[in-house]
């Protein structure tokens, strides 16, 4: 399916008066600029609005994905959207709470900004009278001197203003402190908007709330220079019920490149959501109805072990970042995982990628010729070869899905999944994961 087909498939929901209050209703608007104006802009004559993305890594994340559906819900609305990939605000970087951004060099960010461009494509239409516009602020920026900068953008900022922003006040109280270069880093934003504004008529700006401060740079700026009202609203920093951060998995974000986080792994973030959140979760990243999210939500109150709204949520935002055949190949491969599909037909990365979220041998504690209960061990199914016999003799262990009656039957790389992979079961729910290239190591 085109990409633009799948995007053909996508409604905001026709039950509310307008865009604004479907945002407002899925939990979408933390803070804003004149919310009356804003509504009756947003409620009026089509307008051109942006978002910015800084490449400072290689994939946009779980937190990047809220501003694209931002921008697609008001696409969809009829309004235009503008990406920006700052290719200039990526050499500095945003500041941080706890200390100074590492500068990467500008090679590495060239390529960050294409990796960027290239995922932004897949959110948007750039087709119709409404079709997106990609941008990057290198190219106001590149050719901009530093005393131009000083003069027709630095004056328009007050010192006492820019250090009562939240995030470097912050930074000036700690002991590292904050650099000049990331202290200006809101000057750089503010100046994206009059550019924006001048270039494109832009005069609304989205973003996660964490970076208000630079947004209403922006709106101040165009205001003083150009003596124009233009809006800005940030959504909610998304955060669990129990309070922990939303989008980490053991510290690490959850990427949209599936190089760095596999549609398996990304599938089972979701399966995995509490029923306290989930409810929210397909608010924000479904374009599912608020009638379909209500019976979802009645579904978790009376029968939250069928986790039909986790599923719909994992098959939802997968298929939205994957494709909906990569969804199902994960779905496919989970399923195979207990038995219940052929493991043979799961191609070799996705099994590689369900078996790094499964117990594993450790390098080098296989000998080439084995057996289940060498296998049993080594993945901590078991804790001796003693407890593994006895698991056999009992009907219990399985490998690739077959049940192993024999503890002294041996294995080579021969009869692994791909000639690499052996997935070890005991009973019907413990699994173990063995990748021969390492555990032969």
């Amino acid at each position: 399916m085109s990409n633009e087909a799948f995007l053909s498939r996508q409604a905001n929901d026709p039950s509310f008066e307008n865009i604004w209050q479907e945002l407002k209703w899925r939990g979408l608007v933390h803070v804003s600029t004149d919310e009356t104006r804003l509504e009756e802009a947003l409620a009026g004559d089509p307008i051109n609005y942006y978002c910015g993305f800084d490449p400072t890594a290689p994939s946009l994340h779980l937190g990047h994905l809220v501003q694209l559906l931002v921008l697609r819900r008001l696409q969809l609305a009829g309004h235009r959207p503008i990406a920006l990939v700052g290719g200039a605000t990526g050499l500095i970087g945003d500041p941080r709470e706890t200390s100074e951004r590492t500068l990467n060099t500008r090679e590495t960010v060239e390529g960050w900004v294409e990796s960027l461009r290239e995922q932004i494509q897949h959110y948007l239409s750039f087709e119709g009278d409404n079709g997106a516009t990609m941008v990057n602020n290198l190219d106001w920026t590149g050719g901009l001197s530093a005393l131009d900068f000083l003069r027709d953008i630095g004056k328009h900022f007050r010192v006492g203003t820019m250090i009562r922003k939240e995030i470097v006040a912050s930074r000036l109280e700690s002991d590292e402190g904050i650099s000049y270069t990331e202290f200006s880093y809101q000057v750089l934003q503010g100046m994206d908007f009059m550019e924006l504004y001048r270039r494109h008529n832009v005069t609304l700006q989205t973003g996660g709330s964490d970076q208000w401060g630079n947004l209403t740079s922006g709106t101040e700026l165009v205001r003083k220079v150009d003596g124009e009202h233009v809006h800005a609203f940030g959504t909610p920093l998304i955060t669990n019920a129990d309070g922990t951060k939303f989008g980490k998995s053991e510290g690490n974000a959850i990427w949209l490149n599936p190089e760095m986080c596999s549609p398996y792994t990304f599938y089972q973030f979701w399966i995995n959501t509490a029923d306290a959140d989930v409810i929210d979760r397909l608010k924000v990243f479904t374009f599912l109805t608020r009638d379909e999210i209500s019976e979802y939500e009645q579904k978790v109150a009376n029968e939250p072990f069928r986790r039909e709204a986790q599923r719909r949520l994992a098959w939802e935002v997968t298929s939205l970042v994957h494709g909906e055949d990569q969804t199902q190949r994960v779905i496919d491969a989970s399923a195979a995982l207990f038995g219940r599909g052929e493991l043979h037909e799961i191609d070799a990365a996705t099994l590689e990628a369900a078996g790094a979220e499964l117990p594993t041998a450790s390098p080098g504690t296989l000998p080439a010729d084995m057996s289940i209960v060498d296998l049993l061990v080594a993945t901590g199914l078991e804790s001796s070869k003693s407890s593994a016999r006895r698991t056999v003799n009992d009907g219990g262990a399985y490998l690739n899905n077959v049940k192993i009656e024999d503890p002294e039957q041996r294995f080579a790389a021969s009869d692994a999944l791909h000639g690499q992979y052996f997935v070890v079961r005991r009973g019907r729910k413990h699994l173990g994961f063995i990748d021969l290239e390492v555990a032969l190591n």
